[in-house]
């Protein structure tokens, strides 16, 4: 079957960045949208796709963050592409004077809706960003901790002595009252697996896989890489260090995780079959 779709008038192969929660996404968006003609809102699109009242939480009775290709209503469609097209901005902050218009857009939550996302955006590409699941479980850890990624702090349900941070994953309600690193990895599981089924079932030409350790070890020959599948213009130098992203909770290092091994280690076996199933999309 041919993966060609009618020309979208709008909106020309936009770019999703999809991935878990703290997997290093907003360094690699920071990055990638600095090729040129390429438009972004400038940050996450948490009040936007959820200021559209079909698909914000509590019109689904607060199950989770998952949209799928039935929540692309005609009329749901229209809002949303017009609300993202709205604010689009290129590098230098100006807006599109043409159309179609190349997007570049990255929200964690985003990898429970990669179905809804493909029918709202008939010619959507899919960037997929993984790093090793201790790194992302003990960064999760924190972000629950430092109480600055508070998603739903008052989901009905949900024990408010600590509110709910980063995605809603399906099955969230049975995680309540259990130890923090029970749920951490219980979410990262969850929204893992949802990820990489919805994107084994979109044809290879509309997806790539990058490694969170290859971006940042060579980041000129990675960018290089998703230009050319992306079909993107860069134009700036390929080299330098990278900088931090504006959501660092701290300083990266590799063995940083093992701060909170004794949360960590005990989910590790449960989690092995997702674990390898990631381990081996990224090296693809």
């Amino acid at each position: 079957m041919s993966d060609r779709k009618p020309a979208d008038p709008l909106f020309d192969r936009p770019v999703f960045i999809v991935s878990m929660p703290r997997s290093g996404s907003t360094l690699l968006f920071e990055t990638l949208l600095q090729a040129r003609a390429l438009y972004t809102i400038g940050g996450e699109s948490h009040a936007l796709i959820e200021g559209v009242p079909e698909l914000n939480v509590a019109a689904h009775n607060f199950d989770s963050n998952r949209l799928l290709a039935k929540h692309a209503t005609p009329a749901v469609t229209q809002n949303l592409r017009q609300r993202f097209l709205s604010q689009l901005r290129d590098r230098n902050g100006l807006r599109p004077s043409v159309a179609p218009v190349r997007m570049l857009e990255k929200t964690p939550k985003n990898s429970l809706r990669i179905p809804f996302l493909a029918r709202v955006f008939p010619q959507a590409r899919f960037v997929c960003l993984l790093r090793d699941p201790c790194e992302v479980l003990s960064s999760m850890l924190e972000a629950w901790r430092s109480s600055r990624f508070r998603t739903y702090p008052n989901l009905p349900g949900w024990p408010p002595a600590q509110p709910w941070s980063l995605l809603l994953t399906p099955g969230w309600r049975e995680l309540a009252h259990k130890p923090l690193g029970d749920i951490v990895a219980t979410q990262w599981d969850t929204a893992m697996r949802i990820m990489l089924d919805d994107l084994a079932a979109l044809p290879a030409s509309r997806q790539i896989a990058l490694g969170y350790d290859a971006f940042t070890a060579d980041w000129g020959a990675e960018i290089t890489r998703l230009c050319r599948f992306l079909d993107l213009d860069w134009d700036r130098p390929l080299n330098g260090p990278l900088p931090l992203s504006r959501y660092t909770v701290s300083k990266p290092d590799p063995d940083k995780w093992r701060v909170n091994a004794a949360d960590i280690e005990p989910q590790l076996e449960r989690l092995r079959p997702t674990i390898e199933r990631a381990a081996a999309i990224a090296t693809r």
